[in-house]
């Protein structure tokens, strides 16, 4: 488990593609030179299990799946990462629970100024938009944000000038591709929610309680 407190940005030294898969090798800094082989790691947001390292690099592999549903399958050697440790027992939570299971690819379409910090906004797939509400929390790249502004097919999150300079989110712009993973409380909810009926016998959806006033 992750908070979405991004710790240093990685770079990319290779990436070894093969049948069905990839491995990553991925330079990091201070904060990773304690990774153990078997020891997970986030990377953009994605968890990957550390397969080889040493006191300045490691090694993870990508599954086919992992290529298919993420950003990883586009990085090159020199490309910026997120990189995130797992939590421990005992460690400062500052984010919200990050699993590092991506639930889709969202899109850059366009950058505001607000201030000192930057609004954000990014589309997202369709099936996602009963996990995404204004003040809830999403993850993207593996960093922890808050929901501003949500329309139909894009939401907006605010990045003050630390998120932009310690993650890699300040070096992308309109049309950069992200890994999004909505709080992974709503999953349970929608889950939830799925398998329950009102009195009427109509399932209890969002769209059930909004017509009643309830959302």
């Amino acid at each position: 488990m992750f908070t979405g407190i991004v710790e240093e940005q990685g770079r990319v030294v290779t990436v070894t593609r093969g049948q069905g898969g990839a491995q990553l090798a991925i330079e990091g800094g201070a904060h990773m030179t304690d990774l153990r082989v078997g020891q997970s790691i986030a990377v953009d947001g994605v968890c990957l299990t550390v397969v080889d390292c040493n006191a300045t690099s490691f090694t993870a592999d990508l599954s086919a799946e992992t290529l298919e549903r993420t950003t990883l399958g586009n990085l090159k050697p020199q490309s910026r990462v997120n990189l995130e440790r797992p939590l421990k027992a005992g460690d400062p939570f500052g984010g919200h629970f990050v699993m590092g299971h991506v639930d889709g690819v969202g899109r850059i379409i366009r950058l505001e100024c607000a201030g000192d910090s930057t609004q954000m906004w990014i589309n997202f797939p369709a099936p996602l938009a009963n996990h995404i509400a204004p003040k809830g929390s999403i993850t993207v790249d593996g960093v922890s944000l808050t929901l501003c502004d949500v329309s139909k097919e894009a939401f907006s999150v605010c990045l003050i000038p630390h998120t932009l300079a310690i993650t890699t989110l300040g070096r992308k712009g309109p049309g950069s591709f992200v890994n999004l993973e909505v709080d992974v409380l709503s999953r349970y909810l929608e889950r939830l929610l799925g398998g329950q009926t009102t009195r009427a016998g109509k399932p209890l959806t969002g769209e059930f309680l909004h017509e009643q006033g309830f959302a």
